[in-house]
């Protein structure tokens, strides 16, 4: 893999485990794991 792209995956990891570490319910989890989606296709592109 190059530094590139370990780098997006680890950062996508921490996005998506803070996001559902802040979360009280499901439906938020949902929330935040469907943004943490988005900022990695974001990235992607």
């Amino acid at each position: 893999m190059t530094k590139q792209i370990k780098l997006l995956t680890v950062l996508s990891l921490a996005v998506v485990s803070l996001g559902i570490s802040a979360c009280e319910t499901i439906e938020g989890a949902g929330r935040d794991i469907e943004k943490g989606g988005e900022v990695i296709q974001d990235a992607a592109n």
